[in-house]
């Protein structure tokens, strides 16, 4: 019963620290559920060979209502950019689609360690005082443009994210206000979390490796506890992220990545070479 509890007790504050950041930085809150999740199922036993699988499926699921959440109190505020979501939605959810597929056959360490490259790169741009260093002055219509939103879809599928950590920083390249940036990346968050959510389950059916409590390799238990405090801390953090100038917003982002690259390099090089 103590086990019970203190299981519940981490699910529900990691959810709500995920939904806080869901909103205030326009994350799905992923970067948190995902290692803690991974944590959790270590210590309850889960074959490490799925370990990371049940994680990120899980943490997409979750995604979901924080992303309806988040980017309802955002677009009450005005700053979603939904001429942008038509034209990138149906690219972000197929790159979704095919990330979670290709997620059950790459190993996690690599993962790791190209996001973690990544995020470094991203929160370089995001820390240093680049406002006025951009790529285009808008977000550009090009033929080759929609391979930018299919991977977004893609990679933030792989990794249990709802598309904010890349999403955020792309969209401010291009001229996009942080603000609106963020605004729009929690919309975004849904048109990855579904169908990537839909891909894990599909990909993990059946698996008698899995926990108890699980759909696919999504775990219906972490889901049950972790998304209803994702749903009710995402406003407050849209609230937050209004508070706050575009300066600090744009630090925050980007120190905040610094953290996960930080999380990311440990695991890529720590992780055990059969794992």
């Amino acid at each position: 019963m103590m086990e019970f509890a203190a299981f519940a007790a981490a699910m529900l504050l990691t959810g709500a620290i995920g939904g806080l950041l869901a909103g205030l930085l326009g994350i799905g809150g992923g970067i948190v559920i995902v290692p803690v999740l991974d944590t959790v199922l270590s210590l309850y036993g889960t074959d490490p060979a799925i370990r990371m699988q049940v994680a990120v499926a899980t943490s997409l699921a979750t995604i979901i209502p924080t992303s309806i959440s988040s980017s309802r109190a955002h677009h009450r505020r005005r700053s979603v950019d939904t001429e942008l979501v038509r034209r990138w939605a149906v690219f972000v959810l197929a790159g979704s689609l095919a990330g979670a597929f290709i997620a059950a056959g790459v190993h996690s360490r690599t993962l790791s360690l190209v996001f973690a490259v990544m995020a470094l790169l991203i929160a370089t741009k995001m820390i240093l005082p680049l406002d006025g260093r951009t790529l285009a002055q808008s977000v550009p219509r090009g033929p080759f443009m929609p391979i930018v939103p299919a991977l977004i879809g893609g990679l933030s599928s792989m990794m249990g994210i709802g598309g904010g950590t890349l999403s955020v920083a792309i969209l401010t390249l291009f001229n996009e206000p942080i603000h609106r940036a963020v605004g729009t990346a929690a919309l975004f968050g849904l048109a990855i979390s579904l169908p990537g959510t839909i891909g894990f389950i599909v990909a993990g059916y059946g698996d008698a490796r899995l926990p108890p409590f699980s759909l696919g390799f999504v775990n219906l238990l972490g889901f049950a506890l972790i998304a209803p405090a994702t749903w009710l801390a995402a406003p407050a953090g849209a609230a937050l992220a209004h508070r706050l100038s575009r300066r600090h917003l744009s630090l925050i982002f980007g120190l905040f990545l610094v953290l996960v690259s930080a999380r990311m390099f440990s695991q890529a090089f720590n992780a055990p070479a059969g794992q």
